[in-house]
């Protein structure tokens, strides 16, 4: 054969087959390879991902912890209801004519509106879902509370028709309940349930501060649910289900328990918080009926509050404040219209505590401390000063309130008597060597700092959320005050609107010239309680307890041990904030001055007949005068054990108004029944 009649193709063609027989065998050899990787390497990884992705964790609420009282009765507990459920997973099976059949009927059963219904059955964040807690932040995979204390009649209905309510079960759950031993409320002290919200949970996960936290849960909003939440929650338990690829539950992979909350014991007694309650409603409803000479009609009494404080511990013993509310209308849900009550000024705002965030001017009661910082300052118990029916300040005159004129007379009568014009002449005495209307915003005033070391101006530290701080009204205060305001009542003396009051006009004119500078006015005004100062009714039952223990300033607290699910009891032990830096003999002569307030002072026609030698009391009453208002009525007093304080808005003198409730709360403290011949001698 000739070389010109050789022909290539055969071997070209035995050369591509050879080149993709090569590629075939690679590739299948890399895919054989990447299989071997992905089956013997990290399988596991892939497996246990498989199963992630089948099951789905479904959470079983733990039974919260009851809260009881000092004597171990319930405030707080749990009680079993019938609740309707619905179960969204079942429910995603059907069409959406077919859910909406499903909740239109279970609608009319439960006697709700269906769009209710609908809304209480969507997921929060989903599109169309309202806000909490109407829409539910929980698992989608947990059936539904749509209803609470339903009927047996409803609930056998929705069981025996089980055709038209697929998804739709009726349970028992444990929902919180209200004993209520001797018809406490304690609203502002227990507090209150609510849902998580998407954010909160986001907070708290991200901050790894509650590890045991799930959207599902309820958390507490107020008082001390909010406080001890954590203990009180305990740990849920978690059911495991399988899914099929659509998320439907097939079955049941694993459970564990929930672990119960810990049992939370307060000091605060039943008995005593009743009488409290009872007797601060009574002495509010009375008030309502005096007329007011000043306004020429009755007295308005629109809120008020009271305080009854161990001063061995710090313990709050009870605490009311009014108006309130009842507690279990948060159980299972709250409606728009309960929850715009709670807060609307029409209804008096009851979910406002008044005896933490209450801040009202104090009146005569602060005049005790005006004694020890006076004391302080080169003043004495041999100090005499005329008690005159008025006192001059430039143009002014501050005349006194309660009290007429006593001549010449000490401290121990200024505060029984609650002779103003007394403590006028103190403050206008300190204020000119603090150097009068020249004074920095930094010169030392014996009565502000007096006033600070009695833990004003601050919170006391209870444990109890929301608690506001007061104010003293100083002139580092009174110089922030018109630099945030100057430019509005410049502006209104500049050019006021028509209809603009005289009073107004003049106002903004001085405010705007010199609002900075701290008057004699202010001064005297401070020496009394009047004025810008403010303080809360729990703030001033300290300051009392301090006086009556010998100068120890208690950390307020109303949780005094936690009991675990294992039983074991953790105390929460008393803290001292601090110790008054008065001297004991001045506490004493205090003491022995404030003791006459209820037998020969303004207190004394309160307390006729009680039996002040077993129960020595001391007190002082506190008429604050607030622009545009009635008084405010107060009256702080204490025992070598108790200390008892009593606040009532727009109700005149502190005496009338809040005497005859006091004298009451003690006869229930130290258990004496007028008329009969109390024992002689009482344990204090």
């Amino acid at each position: 054969m000739s070389f010109d009649s050789f022909n290539p193709a055969p071997l070209k063609a035995r050369l591509r087959l050879f080149v993709i027989g090569v590629l075939v065998f690679s590739l299948l050899g890399t895919l054989l390879a990447r299989l071997w990787y992905l089956q013997v390497i990290i399988g596991d990884t892939y497996a246990s991902a498989a199963d992630l992705n089948r099951t789905r964790e479904v959470l079983t609420p733990a039974p919260r912890g009851t809260i009881v009282d000092a004597a171990g009765r319930t405030l707080v507990g749990n009680r079993v209801s019938l609740v309707i459920t619905v179960d969204r997973s079942v429910l995603a099976k059907l069409t959406d004519d077919q859910q909406k059949g499903v909740l239109t009927r279970l609608a009319k059963v439960l006697g709700q509106k269906p769009a209710d219904l609908t809304a209480r059955t969507m997921l929060c964040g989903e599109p169309g879902a309202s806000k909490p807690p109407a829409c539910w932040n929980g698992s989608p995979y947990q059936p539904i509370p749509v209803a609470k204390d339903v009927s047996e009649q409803v609930a056998i209905e929705v069981m025996e028709r089980r055709e038209d309510f697929p998804g739709v079960a009726a349970e028992t759950a444990a929902l919180r309940a209200y004993p209520a031993p001797y018809g406490v409320n304690a609203a502002h002290i227990l507090g209150y349930l609510s849902p998580i919200t998407t954010e909160e949970l986001d907070k708290v996960q991200a901050s790894g501060q509650d590890p045991v936290i799930h959207r599902s849960d309820l958390v507490g909003r107020a008082g001390v649910e909010r406080t001890y939440d954590a203990m009180l929650r305990g740990t849920p338990g978690a059911k495991t289900v399988s899914v099929d690829a659509v998320g439907y539950t097939t079955g049941l992979v694993k459970q564990t328990a929930p672990v119960p909350g810990s049992t939370l014991v307060t000091s605060i007694d039943a008995r005593i918080q009743a009488s409290v309650e009872k007797e601060l409603r009574g002495a509010i409803l009375t008030a309502r009926k005096q007329y007011d000479k000043i306004t020429k009609r009755n007295y308005v009494a629109d809120s008020g509050a009271a305080v009854v404080m161990d001063t061995r511990t710090g313990q709050i013993v009870a605490m009311a404040s009014s108006p309130s509310y009842n507690p279990g209308v948060w159980v299972g849900g709250i409606s728009q219209r309960e929850l715009d009550a709670l807060y609307s000024p029409d209804s008096g705002t009851p979910l406002l505590s008044r005896a933490l965030q209450g801040q009202l001017a104090p009146g005569s009661t602060f005049k005790p401390i005006t004694t020890a910082a006076a004391m302080g300052a080169g003043y004495s118990t041999r100090t005499r000063l005329d008690c005159s029916s008025y006192f001059e300040v430039g143009n002014r005159r501050f005349k006194n309130y309660e009290s007429a004129s006593y001549g010449m007379i000490g401290f121990d009568q200024a505060l029984s008597l609650s002779c103003d014009t007394f403590f006028y002449r103190i403050a206008y005495d300190l204020w000119l060597k603090e150097g009068g209307n020249s004074s920095d915003v930094n010169a030392v005033d014996p009565l502000v700092e007096m006033a600070k070391k009695f833990g004003l101006g601050r919170p006391t530290g209870v444990d109890l959320p929301g608690e506001a701080g007061g104010r003293i009204a100083d002139r580092k205060w009174k110089k922030e005050y018109y630099d945030a305001q100057k430019d509005y009542y410049c502006k209104l003396a500049e050019n006021p609107p028509a209809g603009t009051s005289t009073f107004l006009k003049q106002f903004s004119r001085e405010f705007c010239a010199d609002g900075y500078r701290y008057r004699a006015g202010d001064a005297v005004n401070f020496a009394i309680g009047q004025g810008d100062t403010t303080l809360t009714p729990l703030q001033l039952a300290t300051v009392y307890s301090a006086l009556s223990n010998g100068g120890i300033l208690w950390e307020p607290h109303v949780a005094s041990k936690v009991i675990g699910p294992n039983g074991k009891a953790k105390p929460i032990p008393a803290r001292v904030r601090a110790r008054l830096p008065v001297p004991a003999a001045t506490l004493r002569y205090i003491d022995r001055s404030l003791k006459e307030t209820v037998r020969s002072g303004t207190a004394a026609w309160k307390f006729t007949g009680f039996p002040l030698d077993q129960v020595p009391i001391r007190a002082k009453t506190g008429t604050a005068e607030v622009y545009g208002k009635q008084t405010t009525s107060w009256l702080a007093s204490y025992t070598d054990r108790y200390a008892v304080v009593m606040m009532i808005s727009q109700a005149g003198t502190g005496s009338g108004a809040s005497g005859t409730a006091v004298r009451h709360i003690y006869e229930t403290l130290y258990n004496i029944k007028p008329p009969a011949t109390p024992p002689k001698k009482v344990n204090q």
